[in-house]
């Protein structure tokens, strides 16, 4: 008599389930996009605005040194802003996730924690392509051009893709840390100064000295001359380090950030409660 043996289910592998469940993770946060229109119609609604308001209220009574027009020389300043803008959603989101108990249920399950951060951290890249495409088609109106060829323009997106993808985990480290969805919003408005103390609307070179200090050196200026410089657009880099080797410190930066954030939000999901 023949005997039957039967085989053990075979278990996904460790990358394949990660892979899997940062796939339906990412499908989760586009359908609340999806359900809530109004969150992707303030999206695409925002850059529109920043670039009148900027370009053209403010900008009316902006020079460039050097010579140049203004809004060319804001345009990349508007797009690191939308790559930095990446903390504020993820952080409140993660922050509701946990009071709601979202969180401890995902724990509960055999799923990957890291996987699960990551779809929804990819999930927020794809709607800022959306948002980043939209911006340079209402910048492309407003007479800004990438005069560099396609490449540098590409390697620029790039790097701002990048940015993004940083500040998607460190807004979704943030967010585990705080807990509270009313602490994550009120948190976000520090984003604001760190935004404003950049080469972003203004060359740094009429602030104080401390001052300029700081916004030379903080990660949105490097990747805000980085995208000028491969655009092809005015600029005022000044002499700091940072701004004369602006591609290589928006890389370092971003490799450092990555480095310190992803290990740690990972770790915070997982232990949260604990």
């Amino acid at each position: 008599m023949a005997t039957v043996v039967l085989a053990a289910p075979r278990r996904p592998s460790t990358v394949g389930r990660l892979v899997a469940d940062a796939w339906t993770s990412m499908l989760r946060v586009l359908l609340n996009y999806r359900h809530s229109p109004g969150l992707l119609a303030a999206s695409l609604g925002v850059p529109v605005v920043m670039v009148v308001v900027f370009g053209y209220v403010f900008g009316s009574a902006m020079r460039v040194p050097g010579g140049g027009d203004y809004r060319e020389f804001l345009m990349p300043g508007l797009f690191a802003m939308v790559a930095t803008n990446g903390v504020m959603p993820t952080m409140v989101g993660a922050a509701r996730d946990v009071g709601r108990g979202v969180t401890d249920r995902l724990r509960s399950m055999p799923v990957s924690r890291t996987g699960l951060l990551l779809g929804q951290t990819l999930a927020d890249l794809l709607v800022s392509v959306v948002v980043l495409a939209l911006l340079a088609l209402v910048g492309l109106a407003a007479g800004w051009r990438a005069r560099h060829g396609l490449a540098d323009t590409a390697g620029a997106f790039a790097l701002l893709l990048l940015f993004r993808f940083v500040m998607t985990w460190a807004g979704t480290l943030l967010g585990l840390a705080v807990g509270k969805e009313e602490a994550a919003g009120q948190l976000s408005v520090a984003v604001f100064p760190l935004a404003m103390i950049t080469n972003a609307y203004v060359p740094t070179g009429g602030m104080p000295g401390w001052l300029r200090l700081v916004a030379d050196w903080n990660p949105i200026s490097s990747v805000v001359q980085a995208c000028r410089e491969l655009f092809g657009n005015p600029s005022a880099p000044g002499s700091a380090w940072p701004m004369q080797h602006a591609t290589l410190t928006a890389l370092l930066w971003s490799t450092a950030l990555l480095a310190l954030c992803v290990p740690l939000a990972v770790r915070k999901f997982a232990t949260h409660g604990r």
